[in-house]
């Protein structure tokens, strides 16, 4: 046991690597904003720098040494915020986790060092040992970190981290840094000792808790996250299933109308006057024009969702076309049927609301079987650009974190019968494509749901690119307002 003041602090270089590593660690966990070879190129020049200014920057007094970790801390945040297609308080979030980890890593190692290399202040010099001892250890802990956080991170998906987490998390790492380096500025404390190993076990084991407490708030924050996306989901579920008893009860009233009809006949016959007569005719008209919005696919669920959605296309001038096969839903829940065209058809009409020019208002839907697949595909014109994020287009209202659920309920719809989803967009098209195993086949595609993305790619893409031609030139024909 060496007093302080004769004991061989961690090797700066050391602590530049740690450093460098945590910050990789949480770089894998998203989305890079940079091609690879930049992003190569900044990691080895940051490594460098931080090495650098580590390197010669050693032995410094209590308030230097605090700004030199202070400026270390923000080259860690500017190599996070330059690469991760992330917002500022995410990317301070990520660094002040890398922080602590390698804070914890560094003091760690050294302590395996130490307990190997009797080792004092005047040969500070690292041998080859020291430099295995260095690659095992960092090699095992940033691995087991890697792991842990994988678990609960999508590479696409922001955390969406808010002012108030961000300010809970920088003092918990705050807390953190001050208790485990206390014993350096302060060695008198009755806490810490004179010793080294005092120091050096307390300072270990306080980034220890540190490390511990942030996953443990980074794990329940996401497994709330993961709740409310569930409970939005089954919210939309039920709404959409609400919506569709609602319109079938319209539905049931438009077929009153269309019965009375003959009585409007009767009345026309009797009626001797033009103007009178006139009015009966365009009353007649009307009401025609909503039995017309009518679909027939052989599937009462999607004759009343698409009747809602056609009479609504029909109001605010959006041309819908659809050729489905209704039959084919048949094995389906009447909830998911409603989740998934509803849905669909809100987020499309949405898209469509958006573009001045009503001419330019085309929402076009296919459904049909293919090997044993049930295919549904949307496809939507929009205009301006269109970004994707975790195969999903992200949200363009202002807040990102309360919005969104609509496609993720048609996913998870899909997905509950061992389907899949995949989204594209390219020619001012959005095409969504859902690939549902038909019952002969949704065992065997459950245990390999995995594989269904894949194939809703191969399997749909010749089909999205002709009804996309079909619902353009649909469009261009005088009568198309009403659904095939």
């Amino acid at each position: 046991m060496l007093p302080l003041s004769i004991s061989p602090n961690i090797p700066r270089i050391y602590t530049a690597i740690a450093e460098w590593l945590s910050c990789m660690i949480c770089l894998l966990e998203v989305k890079h904003r940079v091609n690879t070879r930049r992003f190569i190129l900044i990691s080895a020049g940051v490594l460098f720098l931080q090495s650098i200014f580590l390197y010669l920057t050693p032995g410094l007094d209590n308030l230097l040494w605090i700004l030199c970790m202070a400026a270390a801390g923000l080259m860690m945040y500017a190599f996070i915020y330059l690469c991760a297609d992330v917002n500022w308080k995410d990317a301070a979030y990520y660094t002040i986790r890398a922080f602590v980890i390698a804070e914890f890593a560094a003091s760690f190692e050294w302590q395996i060092d130490l307990f190997f290399h009797e080792r004092s202040s005047l040969t500070p010099v690292p041998t080859g040992s020291s430099i295995l001892i260095l690659v095992v250890c960092y090699a095992i802990l940033f691995g087991i970190c890697e792991r842990l956080y994988r678990r609960y991170q999508s590479k696409e998906q922001s955390l969406n981290i808010t002012g108030r987490e961000l300010a809970s998390y920088a003092i918990i790492g705050l807390a953190v840094f001050c208790m485990s380096n206390f014993g350096f500025v302060a060695p008198d404390l009755p806490f810490y000792g004179n010793y080294s190993d005092q120091i050096y076990n307390v300072r270990t084991l306080v980034d220890l808790g540190g490390v511990a407490i942030m996953y443990a708030y980074h794990v329940q924050r996401m497994d709330l996250r993961v709740r409310y996306e569930l409970e939005s989901v089954q919210n939309l579920l039920h709404n959409q299933y609400a919506q569709y008893k609602q319109a079938r009860e319209a539905v049931e009233l438009i077929n009153y109308k269309y019965h009375d009809l003959k009585h409007h006949i009767i009345a026309l016959r009797a009626e001797e006057n033009m103007d009178k007569r006139n009015a009966y005719l365009n009353q007649m008209e009307e009401e025609l024009k909503n039995y017309e919005a009518q679909n027939k696919t052989g599937n009462n669920v999607l004759d009343v969702m698409l009747t809602l959605k056609t009479l609504y296309c029909q109001k605010h001038g959006v041309t819908m076309t659809s050729v489905i096969d209704g039959t084919l839903f048949d094995f389906m829940n009447a909830m998911d049927i409603s989740s998934i065209f509803g849905n669909a058809l809100d987020n499309a009409i949405e898209c469509e609301l958006k573009i001045p020019d009503k001419e330019k208002r085309l929402i076009h839907i296919n459904a049909h079987a293919r090997k044993n697949f049930l295919i549904i595909l949307f496809d939507n014109y929009y205009e301006g650009d269109m970004k994707l994020g975790n195969g999903l287009p992200e949200t363009t209202k202002k807040d990102a974190q309360f919005h969104g659920y609509g496609l993720k309920s048609v996913q998870y719809t899909a997905q509950k019968y061992g389907g899949a989803v995949d989204v594209s967009a390219n020619d001012h098209w959005f095409h969504l494509k859902i690939l549902i195993p038909m019952p002969a086949q949704t065992e065997t595609a459950k245990a390999g749901s995995d594989g269904a993305t894949e194939t809703v790619n191969t399997v749909a893409a010749t089909a999205a690119t002709e009804t996309t031609k079909a619902a353009a030139n649909t469009a261009r024909e005088k009568n198309n307002n009403t659904a095939i």
